[in-house]
């Protein structure tokens, strides 16, 4: 190593994760409850990703996006769980400035580009039930590539701007962050000069990111509400609520838990109840994910019959054929 790069790391700042160091007696039980998630959320993700991308009757819309979903759980999870994990195992748990910042970088992108997605999927489910007769071409393949483009890049500047403006401001104390992992919170309360232009343009973005996509989400499924409830069957009524239900409970806890942490920076919020709400976002949502959004869905267990019905993990029952195609089909509202 060169004397720059030497200098280099003597120069860079650590900081201590407190974590949930005040729940020493239990951080073993910590610890397999969410390596147990951990295991759960990436199998559950994956599944729905090598489901939706090698059976045809799942190309369509609703399921392209659902393959993005997984994705960024499985992205999202990796950014912070890992080290989550092994700091419950550690007696000191340190981080770089560097490494803080990226994971930061990371938590900033994929919350972004979760919201927008969540509210890409919402205006699909409005297109197929309220405007069936202008699906296709509402929602052409062109359409739903733009979009999950324009979801993913959405959190490009938010994230590269916030990071590199929070970590020009010097830290002082103990550097000690009151947190599992980097987020904009707990390191914000570390720094010890004024940051009042910071919190206002973070909570104006906050806003933007959270709150619209949660107000056009809420919107669509009111319209979704309003046109199930006309329709003649009493068991497509059931089926569609419960779904939509179930949708928006995922959706509430993902929206909620992230605007409480984040709407308000410097809050009155104790340090251990903000660690329990993002628990909640970053281990126990991206589980809850796949399960909701499609695991329980008949057309997924159908396709996993397909897939892997002979090894073993599912009974031998012929299902009927289906040639759903991506532009061509509406998606239902399954239960």
């Amino acid at each position: 190593m060169d004397a720059a790069g030497a200098a280099g790391l003597r120069n860079q700042t650590y900081f201590t994760l407190q974590g949930f160091s005040h729940l020493a007696a239990l951080q073993v039980f910590l610890f397999q409850g969410i390596l147990l998630m951990f295991l759960v959320t990436m199998a559950g993700n994956s599944l729905i990703i090598i489901v939706a991308t090698t059976d045809p009757a799942l190309h369509t819309p609703m399921y392209y996006f659902l393959k993005n979903l997984a994705f960024i759980e499985i992205c999202f999870t990796l950014n912070i769980v890992p080290k989550m994990l092994v700091d419950l195992l550690l007696e000191r748990k340190v981080i770089s400035s560097s490494a803080c910042a990226l994971q930061l970088y990371f938590v900033i992108f994929f919350i972004t580009s979760e919201c927008f997605l969540l509210g890409a999927m919402a205006y699909d489910r409005y297109v197929a039930v309220c405007r069936p007769l202008h699906y296709a071409i509402m929602m052409n393949r062109r359409v739903c590539l733009h979009m999950a483009i324009a979801c993913w890049m959405a959190g490009v500047p938010l994230s590269v701007g916030l990071t590199a403006w929070l970590f020009s401001y010097p830290f002082c104390g103990s550097k000690e962050i009151e947190h599992f992992f980097c987020d904009i919170t707990p390191v914000l309360d570390l720094v010890c000069s004024d940051t009042y232009l910071f919190e206002l343009l973070l909570f104006i973005a906050t806003v933007i990111i959270i709150l619209i996509p949660f107000i056009l989400t809420a919107a669509s499924y009111i319209q979704i509400i309003r046109t199930v409830l006309q329709m003649p069957s009493a068991e497509g009524r059931r089926k569609a609520f419960f779904t939509c239900v179930a949708h928006l409970v995922v959706v509430t806890l993902f929206y909620c838990t992230t605007g409480v942490v984040h709407l308000k920076p410097k809050s009155s919020l104790l340090a251990n109840s903000r660690k329990l709400v993002a628990l909640s976002y970053t281990v126990v949502t991206p589980m809850l994910n796949p399960i909701i959004y499609s695991l329980r869905n008949k057309e997924v267990k159908h396709a996993l019959r397909r897939t892997f019905g002979r090894r073993q993990f599912f009974s031998q029952v012929p299902l009927p054929r289906q040639s759903h195609r991506f532009s061509e089909n509406c998606p239902r509202l399954k239960g």
